[in-house]
């Protein structure tokens, strides 16, 4: 076996191996009371609260009385509405998106009341320090009654405001951008004739997980938080490691944050964040509550002493809304840090990030995010020309030297060790690195790696077409050899996540397998009938085990390969070799006949 061969063999066989161990590791998807129990009874007046010097809690459900009006919130991005029975912004959908391709979808729900299962919420509030008591402040139950405007839109906030009749004003102000950024403006305004003192806060509140959460081991779902630039996430999992009971004191993960942050809860391509103004301290804490099965976030900013005839006031902002690079970018570049990186990039980010970033403004350009793949494949495997064409030009070497080092096998008889000194001073006086052809496919697995990310979990390629029947290329093909790829009238009855959908495979499987197929017939099958053996079965094997892969990823590997194919052809017709593809598919054709 000559080393071409060797080299060829070892780059198929490392490439198989990765592709086994990433179905292995991702497979498809299938107690002290002090200040914090202020919090706690502004929130619920059933269960007693936690420490909030140390920690904010405000476990069990908050009430919700349907009969109370609301404000109604319309952009047009999104539209929901705003409780006043404690001044929730619970209702909110995104007009942008559906929950599956047909049009006549309903529109994607991110929060909800606390009356329908899976409530997801934000809520804020003022904890009673010293000098007053949790009736002295709003509540749950609290009715707030609405100043002026009663409808939020972009052009026009909305302020409501709430009077405990004891000298105490809250007033709440809420506005929102063309996209997904509520502002929240809190206010108290003193004239109890007496100094108080009170503490802002902030919540997400999720009633258990959410419906449709994947458990994916490629995509974070869960906490998601930034604090002085260290970014952390938490599954669901993990979250109930920081569980106590409703009704008893514990404290739960929390981080005293003293520039900038944020803290929230992601899905795979939603997510709702509370946002501090930046620059300022204030505590970041994530809970479970075990027996409500309640997952809380929040913020929670320095005590405010508000002496009589003042007012205290305190900004901070809500993003509710798909994760959109190019909405999610801008927020951070006006202030929002690290905001980026909510996106969940992965192990390889530093590919990922530029890849997207790529694919990106490729789709802007072209229009159609299938062939700004394609475009994507061709400038990654133009940046990599210089690499594969030195990569290829040794390669052709190592052919021109097979009688030589046949020669030096048969002067070294059995001697190994004078056969590898003999061999690499070959190497050197020729200028030849016998490792150079793996190279290009090590690279390019990485970069499958990436790619593989970028597609599962970036919004941007989520129900996107191509051509045809590709209506989404974030999914496996949906044309299936059982109904002749459309032909007849039934759809594929296995499932992506079943294991008998990889043989009902699609039109673009089977491209990718013919492709693999037609990049090997460049050179001779080899001589030896086990290495003859393994090349003609490893593009059918690929074929099946990449078949439930997204459509763009399959996009990219089939371009992947006819580029290289021709690359490699250019290459070698560049150093005086002539592949004769005809003649060895038929060569592979007369071997099997015999």
């Amino acid at each position: 076996m000559d080393d071409q061969n060797k080299n060829l063999i070892l780059a198929s066989v490392l490439s198989f191996v990765v592709i086994i161990v990433w179905f292995v590791l991702f497979p498809p998807p299938e107690p002290i009371q002090t200040e914090e129990q202020n919090i706690e009874q502004t929130q619920t007046q059933n269960l007693p609260a936690q420490d909030i010097q140390e920690n904010v809690t405000l476990p069990s459900d908050l009430s919700d009385n349907k009969d109370v009006p609301s404000i109604e919130i319309e952009t047009d991005r999104v539209v929901g509405s705003i409780s006043l029975e404690g001044g929730r912004i619970d209702n909110l959908s995104l007009k942008d998106y559906r929950v599956a391709l047909d049009e006549t979808a309903e529109i994607v729900t991110l929060l909800k009341p606390s009356s329908i299962p899976h409530a997801f919420y934000a809520a804020y509030g003022w904890a009673a320090l010293a000098g007053l008591d949790s009736k002295s402040v709003p509540n749950p139950d609290t009715i707030w009654s609405v100043s002026g405007n009663p409808k939020l839109t972009p052009k026009d906030p909305v302020t409501i405001y709430w009077d405990n009749q004891n000298g105490l004003l809250f007033s709440r102000t809420i506005s929102i951008d063309e996209n997904y950024l509520f502002t929240i403006d809190q206010t108290v305004t003193n004239k109890s004739g007496s100094e108080v003192q009170l503490r802002p806060y902030g919540l997400l509140r999720r009633h258990g997980e959410p419906l449709g959460l994947k458990n994916f081991f490629i995509l974070h779902e869960g906490l998601v938080r930034m604090s002085d630039g260290t970014l952390a996430e938490d599954s669901y999992d993990d979250l109930r490691d920081y569980s106590y009971s409703d009704r008893e004191a514990a404290y739960a993960d929390r981080i005293e944050v003293e520039n900038s942050g944020w803290i929230g809860f992601t899905d795979h391509f939603w997510m709702a964040t509370l946002i501090p103004e930046q620059n300022n301290r204030f505590r970041s804490t994530a809970k479970y509550y075990d027996k409500s099965d309640i997952f809380q976030a929040e913020t929670v900013f320095s005590p405010q002493t508000v002496g009589t005839g003042q007012s205290a006031s305190v900004t901070s902002y809500l993003f509710a809304g798909a994760k959109e690079w190019e909405a999610i970018r801008n927020y951070e570049r006006t202030g929002v840090d690290g905001f980026l990186d909510s996106i969940d990039w992965g192990w390889f980010f530093f590919l990922t990030k530029p890849i997207f970033a790529a694919l990106h403004y490729l789709n802007k350009f072209i229009g159609n995010t299938g062939w700004a793949i394609i475009g994507l494949t061709l400038l990654i495997k133009t940046l990599l020309l210089p690499l594969a064409y030195k990569s290829y030009v040794s390669m052709a070497k190592m052919k021109e030297l097979q009688p030589e080092m046949e020669k030096i096998k048969e002067r070294t008889g059995g001697d190994r060790q004078k056969l590898q000194a003999e061999m690499m001073e070959l190497y050197k006086k020729e200028k030849v690195n016998p490792a150079a052809g793996c190279l290009p496919i090590l690279l390019q697995i990485p970069i499958f790696f990436a790619l593989y990310k970028v597609i599962f979990v970036t919004l941007e390629l989520r129900h996107a077409p191509w051509i045809g029947w590709i209506k989404d290329l974030s999914a496996p093909d949906p044309s299936t050899i059982l109904n002749l790829f459309g032909l007849l009238p039934w759809a594929n009855p296995f499932p992506p996540e079943s294991l008998l959908f990889i043989f009902s495979l699609g039109i673009l499987p089977i491209l990718l397998g013919i492709s693999m197929w037609l990049q090997q017939k460049l050179n001779p099958a080899p001589t030896d009938a086990t290495q003859a053996m393994i090349f003609a079965w490893m593009p059918w094997v690929f074929m099946f085990m990449l078949g439930t892969f997204a459509s763009g990823l399959i996009i990219y590997w089939i371009a992947n390969n006819m580029i290289t194919f021709a690359q490699q052809y250019m290459i070698m017709r560049s150093q005086g070799y002539k592949p004769d593809v005809f003649g060895n598919i038929k060569a592979s054709f007369k071997r099997k006949k015999t």
